[in-house]
């Protein structure tokens, strides 16, 4: 075995060693308590929802991204485990997962957390438009087949769709009392971000939905 041979031997080993732990590299981000006693009045947020495809890359602040997501799909009867957004018989299948520039994360409404999945930038996967790829957040929407073992596959796949279609409604609404812009979309390559996301075969991308401040005049 030649000395270039080693090196380049060596080298590849190094360079997999740093990709291995880089992966290891995210932490977990403890959400700020939501803030309840906001927003606007829900007749003005209904005439104010809309949607835009114009976002700014500025980050949302912490306070902003946590009360977000809590109106998405945190828990709001803490004594019974229910959230904002209803689902099928309660079976709670949608998992809320948030893509930013720092990362891949899953919201975990029950430590108000969110928890490292990917340490790679992969918005850009998240929809085929091309905003997605400089907005702050893409939210993503799994269903996970496991927990809706009881309904057949028509079933699962209508009351996933629901499911998620209650959660982006929730946004929406948010955004519209907090003077955000959001999209929801369904134009995905799916095949492709489950596989950046290394779902198994039982769980879905149902839906994605962008989230950030709009352009300058676009709001």
């Amino acid at each position: 075995m030649t000395k270039n041979l080693v090196f380049f031997i060596c080298f590849f080993l190094v360079i997999s060693m740093i990709g291995a732990a880089g992966a290891d590299d995210l932490q977990p981000i403890q959400l700020l308590s939501p803030q309840l006693d906001g927003g606007k009045p829900l007749m003005q947020v209904l005439q104010k929802r809309s949607t835009s495809r114009e976002f700014s890359p500025d980050l949302l602040p912490p306070q902003i991204l946590s009360n977000l997501l809590w109106a998405a799909y945190g828990i709001n009867r803490s004594e019974i485990g229910k959230r904002t957004a209803p689902s099928a018989s309660n079976c709670q299948a949608i998992d809320l997962y948030v893509s930013m520039a720092s990362g891949l994360y899953l919201y975990d409404a029950k430590t108000n957390r969110l928890e490292p999945i990917l340490n790679e930038d992969i918005r850009s996967l998240t929809g085929k438009q091309p905003f997605v790829k400089t907005a702050p957040v893409n939210l993503i929407m799994v269903a996970d087949f496991n927990r809706m073992e009881k309904y057949s596959a028509d079933k699962k796949e209508v009351y996933s769709h629901a499911d998620a279609a209650f959660i982006g409604q929730n946004v929406y609404l948010f955004c519209a009392s907090e003077g955000l812009a959001t999209v929801f979309r369904a134009s995905i390559d799916k095949p492709a971000l489950a596989k950046a996301m290394k779902l198994r075969e039982d769980q879905k991308i149902i839906f994605s939905q962008t989230v950030g401040y709009g352009k300058k005049g676009t709001i």
